[in-house]
């Protein structure tokens, strides 16, 4: 999905993001979604370390 949108679709994007949130929103939103797609892969590769050690037994 994300690979379809390109250089100019991600400046045309980070562009509408500044007009709605303003430039001392962004910098917060930046972290939590960062914190966010962290926490999800953490949990997608305890999920995938797990299934690992139940095939091996």
């Amino acid at each position: 999905m994300l690979s379809n949108i390109g250089f100019p679709g991600l400046i045309l994007i980070l562009i509408i993001a500044l007009v709605i949130f303003g430039p001392s929103k962004l910098p917060e939103i930046g972290k939590a979604v960062g914190s966010s797609l962290r926490e999800f892969k953490k949990a997608t590769n305890d999920i995938l370390n797990d299934e690992q050690k139940d095939q091996k037994k």
